[in-house]
């Protein structure tokens, strides 16, 4: 931690910084410049607390030296997390390929959904049981009854599942038959349902919340990571913009950004980013060369008749012209597209 005194900071100021720091029985360096004079702090981090430090006279900054997401952190875990997801590996080279509808729908859908996707190269099916919604009255899902069609659709072609979990009452059950758990971007700040996802064997999808910087993702991850549950994917979204042309801004270069700040894979989703189909090819192979570790996209065979977000679908047939041009671009980028699992977890 280094402590910037006011330019006007006297000397018995500067005396009763240095003696608080050390009655903590931690270190100060005291350095004297021509405008400012700066105190350096080392020890146990444990001890410190901005709010006390910045509230002894005459400190006007207190600047942390290490980032707060320390279990997130480059600092804690210097190589690439690659996360398992009952056999598919996303990081490290690595692409998860999450495709699905929006919403878990009649079983005959999900099954025709998940073959179309599967073939065109997908090894992550989705779809949301239970849907946090906007208006009160919109579609929220089948709750438990499309968690057991999602379980039957993964099993029968072979595709690990990823569905949200919007309440920590329903973690353990949405755990029960899912293979990774999605926190959605309304949910990112939840914590006691960070809490409760932490405290499982699932890997953990985490989405960017609409007006999230980067450190409050990196931060919520923290909550999950401190409860000794590694496998956080992060999710970038889209964020909250002025323009009305897209449904969010794409915010491309938090990927290179995140990379070089944690050790965690992030992936994209250039439906909820966009919310217009012709715009989500373009967006997918942009994350993917700006250095995403997978992308996430929502399709549906007929979009006019899905329950919640069916304008930024893609058809399958669009879905299956995606898949080959990611394929193409991740072996320019020597990564690879993680095959289907022999057998789920």
């Amino acid at each position: 931690m280094i402590l910037i005194l006011q330019s006007k900071a006297t000397d018995d100021q500067v005396d009763h910084v240095i003696e608080k720091v050390e009655s903590l029985g931690l270190k100060a360096h005291l350095s004297r410049g021509t405008y400012r004079t700066i105190v350096g702090i080392i020890g146990d981090e444990s001890k410190l607390s901005e709010e006390r430090l910045r509230s002894i006279p005459g400190v006007s900054e207190v600047v942390p030296v290490l980032p707060p997401y320390k279990l997130a952190s480059l600092e804690a875990h210097p190589e690439p997390s690659v996360v398992n997801v009952s056999g598919v590996q996303i990081g490290g080279g690595h692409l998860g390929m999450i495709a699905g509808p929006c919403s878990v729908e009649d079983a005959d859908r999900m099954h025709r959904i998940a073959k179309s996707v599967r073939d065109a190269g997908a090894n992550l099916f989705r779809g949301g049981a239970y849907k946090p919604r906007t208006s009160p009255y919109a579609f929220q899902g089948l709750g438990e009854d499309g968690l057991k069609i999602l379980r039957e659709v993964g099993d029968e072609y072979g595709m690990p599942i990823v569905t949200e979990v919007t309440d920590p009452r329903n973690v353990e059950l949405v755990a029960k038959y899912a293979d990774m758990l999605q926190v959605g971007a309304r949910n990112m700040q939840n914590f006691v349902l960070l809490t409760e996802v932490g405290r499982t064997s699932r890997p953990v999808l985490l989405k960017r919340g609409m007006s999230a910087t980067i450190k409050d993702l990196l931060m919520s991850a923290e909550y999950v990571l401190s409860q000794g549950n590694p496998n956080v994917v992060l999710c970038e979204r889209g964020i909250k913009g002025f323009d009305t042309i897209t449904r969010n801004l794409f915010d491309v270069a938090a990927v290179p950004a995140v990379k070089a700040l944690t050790h965690l894979p992030i992936i994209v989703d250039p439906s909820h980013a966009t919310g217009r189909p012709d715009l989500i090819p373009p967006c997918a192979l942009a994350g993917i060369a700006a250095g995403a570790d997978g992308v996430h996209v929502e399709v549906h065979d007929c979009p006019e008749e899905a329950k919640s977000d069916g304008p930024q679908a893609l058809l399958p047939d669009q879905y299956q012209e995606l898949a080959k041009q990611m394929r193409q671009l991740a072996e320019l980028f020597q990564k690879t597209i993680s095959p289907l699992p022999e057998a789920l977890a």
